[in-house]
């Protein structure tokens, strides 16, 4: 071979190694920008997952708390009722008693008047305040309309016990608390797959500076910006805590 043309093959290896070790630095430079940006997105979707993952206890926490106070005041409303119910069966028996012994007047359309000293008068003044108002109703209604009347007092609209009310309200929080606990697992897990994620970007990004072969290396590369994409857009995406 003659000295032109062995510098004439000298240049064309120099220039493919030039060309080689371009392509090279710009795989390295792209794969160093995502392994460093996926190192941070990991850190930061794993402080969400763990932060998500406290939510959610102190949600059930919350729940599991107003679910017991809620069963604490439903339990005092059945006592309340069942004290209405007595009461006013007692009631009703002394009712019928001092009919017989002609101690009240219940013609048809007389309203009735509780009198002092009867077994009737005794049971009436023992009504509960909050019974009252729908017991006294009925009373009217019986008394003067019968045929139209309810059976019971505990059948009018004035009746009601504020415990049961309040053991429903908040069993509807103990409820919100606990989807909102759900939802707040669901965060965490979602926040855990993107670091899964990312931990995939890391290896096909470390994988693609080691490779030789220059397609190997956009191959794997390609693969880390795909699967980096996909998980910085799942993490802006997914609600977050700050920590301030």
């Amino acid at each position: 071979m003659s000295e032109n043309e062995a510098a004439a093959a000298d240049e064309a290896v120099g220039q493919d190694e030039k060309l080689l070790f371009g392509a090279s630095d710009r795989v390295e430079l792209i794969s160093t920008i995502i392994l460093s940006m996926a190192a941070i997105f990991t850190a930061w979707a794993a402080f969400q997952s763990a932060k998500w993952s406290g939510e959610q206890a102190t949600n059930f926490s919350r729940a599991g708390a107003t679910r017991t106070e809620s069963t604490r005041f439903d339990t005092r409303a059945g006592q309340l009722a069942a004290i209405d119910v007595s009461v006013f069966a007692a009631f009703a028996d002394a009712v019928n008693s001092d009919i017989r012994d002609g101690l009240i007047d219940a013609g048809p359309g007389v309203p009735f008047a509780a009198v002092e000293g009867t077994l009737s008068g005794f049971w009436f003044e023992r009504v509960r305040d909050e019974f009252r108002p729908a017991f006294e109703a009925w009373l009217d209604v019986f008394f003067t309309d019968r045929a139209n009347a309810p059976p019971t007092p505990f059948a009018m609209e004035e009746y009601v016990v504020a415990d049961a009310i309040e053991a429903d309200q908040l069993q509807q929080e103990a409820d919100e608390f606990a989807s909102a606990a759900g939802q707040a697992n669901q965060n965490s897990d979602d926040y855990v797959l993107t670091v899964v994620a990312f931990a995939l970007v890391l290896f096909f990004g470390g994988v693609s500076s080691k490779l030789t072969k220059q397609g190997n290396r956009y191959l794997t590369l390609v693969t880390a910006v795909v699967l980096f994409v996909g998980a910085t857009w799942t993490v802006f995406s997914l609600p977050k805590i700050l920590p301030f």
